[in-house]
């Protein structure tokens, strides 16, 4: 059987975008993952950047996460890789960074089976090019991939994974420990909530391993899935209890499958991910930044950075961004996204050693170097974050809402009468207006409002921007009930 994996996506009910293939686990069944994972590496065939040299197979690097069905879509793939004449190496259940990373070292595809953070119910599967991320033009080509299918080897039972290779793990843990001195976070005391993240026992390894007094809090058996960008109430308040009985210098945790931080202040309190990337840059001597429109504007009003570039909202965009800046000579070229995944696309300096570009979203480097700069400027975390311009943002979303529904709301604010019609008495007169993901205003008060539909989801999403806190939670409270209004009209 042949199957085109743009139909593949309306047969199912899997997905496939820039962020994978994503679906309920029980439609992602075994075929509908061997057939995306050969389509996958049928295109990097095709593109020539995976071929068989002297004959000799080539690997593709297999990951997963804690989710109670990854452990068999993993298997679908390793077969999908070895009905195709390549070696599949089980990387085990490792952070989505240290499968990347291990694939970036050798050359090789890296497949990493994770939902990320949405609920356990769910599962996807992330597709690294040897070179890294996949980016917009790649996922087109993948779509158009024509598949060959053998309906006949599936059955109950499911497929055995390759025994487990352990190296990327040990590499990624090596990037951190080997790089930075073994004695630089001394006298530090860290909480690391495990709950159900992959990199748990990774944190652990690592944070102790720069000489941290680490303490292990909140172990789940059971999937939990945190969003570092819609932090649950009972995981804020978990953070402010573990501090005030602890006195922890910081509180740190990742999502399910470790690629995007939490990390908190000595108080318990978790920093929103885009305001924490700007000290990592600073901490890093960034000269460049990349990151999506809807990120907080503080990093334009800090002045810390000459070259920033606004992008779309997704990694892809921030990958591609990045690589410009590279190609127009900067040097230290950084990127990161709203949820606090950090990429990098230059080489650091770090102490007289090198820490090697990472061009995907990274959960650790940017927790230490918080803690670093910490340390370095001699300040409490919560001293650092008031150092900063103080712009605080929100978000929100309207679940069930198509995106041809969001795109007629948007239609109707092609100029700035318009959104002063609907907005105005909220927000005043509107200064600029930036259409590069979805519809940003700016108004002439300084606030923002972003409204777009979700790439992934029937959603509308909406961003605020603002002064202060009380103030930015009032505009989301009264952006969302105008935009609840158009949508009932």
């Amino acid at each position: 059987m042949k199957i085109k994996i743009n139909d593949l996506m309306q047969q199912s009910g899997v997905k496939f975008g820039t962020s994978g293939a994503r679906g309920l686990a029980v439609e992602m069944t075994d075929q509908v993952c061997y057939t995306y994972a050969k389509g996958f590496l049928q295109y990097l065939e095709q593109s020539g950047e995976l071929k068989k040299v002297d004959g000799a197979s080539s690997s593709v690097a297999i990951a997963g996460d804690l989710r109670p069905s990854t452990a068999r879509i993993m298997g679908a793939v390793a077969k999908a890789a070895s009905d195709m004449g390549y070696v599949p190496v089980n990387c085990g259940f490792i952070p989505s960074p240290a499968v990347a990373l291990y694939g970036i070292v050798n050359g090789c595809p890296a497949i990493m089976v994770t939902g990320s953070h949405i609920p356990a119910d769910r599962n996807g599967i992330k597709f690294n090019k040897c070179s890294g991320e996949i980016l917009k033009y790649d996922e087109e080509q993948i779509r158009e991939q024509m598949v060959e299918v053998d309906e006949t080897i599936f059955g109950e039972d499911g497929f055995v994974l390759p025994e487990e290779n352990i190296d990327a793990r040990i590499d990624y843990v090596n990037r951190y420990i080997r790089t930075f001195p073994s004695d630089c976070l001394s006298g530090k005391k860290v909480g690391i909530y495990q709950h159900s993240a992959v990199g748990r026992d990774v944190l652990i390894e690592i944070f102790s391993g720069l000489g941290a007094d680490v303490t292990p809090l909140g172990f789940s058996n059971t999937f939990i899935p945190v969003d570092t960008e819609a932090i649950r109430e009972e995981d804020v308040k978990l953070a402010k209890e573990w501090s005030a009985e602890n006195g922890f210098d910081v509180i740190l945790s990742t999502d399910g499958d470790s690629d995007r931080p939490l990390t908190s202040d000595e108080n318990g309190i978790w920093l929103r991910g885009d305001v924490a990337c700007i000290l990592v840059a600073k901490y890093l001597g960034a000269d460049s930044a990349s990151t999506p429109v809807s990120c907080n504007t503080a990093l334009e009003k800090c002045g810390w950075f000459k070259d920033i570039r606004r992008t779309k909202i997704g990694s892809p965009f921030v990958v591609a961004s990045m690589i410009e800046a590279s190609f127009a000579g900067c040097k230290g070229v950084i990127g990161y996204e709203a949820n606090g995944g950090f990429l990098t696309n230059s080489n650091f300096p770090i102490a007289g050693k090198e820490l090697r570009a990472l061009p995907t979203r990274d959960a650790v480097l940017p927790i230490l170097a918080i803690i670093l700069l910490s340390i370095k400027e001699r300040k409490p975390i919560s001293a650092l974050l008031a150092d900063l311009p103080q712009r605080f943002t929100a978000s929100d979303r309207i679940q069930d809402f198509p995106t041809e529904e969001s795109a007629k709301i948007l239609e109707q604010f092609e100029e700035g009468t318009a959104i002063e019609d609907a907005f105005g008495e909220a927000f005043g007169k509107v200064e600029s207006i930036d259409r590069t993901d979805g519809l940003r205003v700016t108004f002439e008060s300084s606030e923002v409002l972003h409204m777009r539909p979700s790439g992934n989801a029937p959603e509308f999403r909406c961003y605020n921007e603002a002064d202060s806190e009380e103030r930015v939670l009032e505009m989301q409270k009264q952006s969302m009930a105008i935009l609840l209004k158009l949508k009932n009209a």
